[in-house]
């Protein structure tokens, strides 16, 4: 158990500032709810799948931040086990940070989670060759506002109604993805995958969005305003009506 909490602890390392003094008070909370949590030590791998699975459901955030780093090593050992623990992942994220329009408004500047945080890291950095075919991450109606998304695989995910402004997806993989009405107002894009990606309706106001791959994307009704588009790939993109001014 030791080993998954350090492990959590250097997630969060790369997600926090340096010297955040939050790092250090969230560690000190883990280690103490460790005590709380069973441990799944010698137990089979169904077991330490059950057990953990309970515990996510806690509702703790300090727990969550022992356990998602046990489910990652769970679906990296047991690859059997690799879709039911993004695909609950997922589901953590919707139910814990759903996209409330009303939220939005009042307190714009907001960010994700740390526990949230962390789920979408182990999502986003996946083995997915393990992934089934013809099955889809679902992230859709989701408030994931400043995460960090740098370098993720989320090629196909459905993001439809996603809040997912100044998040940083420099390089991500969002090859076919659905996009549609998402808000992706200041996200980081540049160098992103976007082929064949579904961004009709989106909101892209001033977006970086250089060094973007937007082959075959749909731009459809798509809000532009101040978004970068330096180097970007537009070849067979549908733009009509994408809206690159008020």
């Amino acid at each position: 158990m030791l080993i998954v909490i350090f492990n959590g602890y250097q997630v969060m390392k790369t997600i926090l500032p340096k010297k955040n003094s939050l790092l250090s008070k969230i560690f000190l909370k883990i280690v103490a709810a460790q005590d709380k949590v069973i441990n799944p030590q010698h137990r089979s791998s169904k077991q330490r799948l059950k057990i953990a699975l309970e515990q996510l459901g806690n509702n703790s955030i300090e727990t969550s931040l022992v356990v998602i780093p046990d489910l990652q090593q769970i679906a990296q050992d047991y690859p059997q086990y690799h879709w039911v623990i993004m695909d609950t992942l997922t589901t953590f994220v919707r139910v814990n940070s759903p996209y409330v329009l009303q939220g939005i408004m009042s307190n714009p500047s907001a960010k994700v989670r740390t526990d949230i945080q962390v789920a979408l890291t182990v999502i986003a950095s996946r083995d997915v060759k393990k992934d089934p075919k013809d099955e889809q991450l679902n992230l859709s109606h989701t408030d994931m506002r400043g995460a960090n998304l740098n370098g993720a695989n989320l090629e196909q995910t459905n993001l439809y109604l996603s809040n997912l402004s100044e998040v940083n997806l420099s390089g991500a993989n969002l090859k076919g993805a659905i996009l549609s009405a998402a808000n992706l107002e200041g996200a980081n894009l540049s160098g992103a995958n976007l082929e064949g990606a579904i961004l009709s309706a989106a909101n892209l106001e001033g977006a970086d969005l250089s060094r973007a791959n937007l082959n075959r994307a749909n731009l459809y009704l798509a809000r532009l305003h101040r978004a970068n588009l330096d180097d970007a790939i537009l070849d067979g993109a549908n733009l009509r009506e994408a809206k690159f001014s008020n």
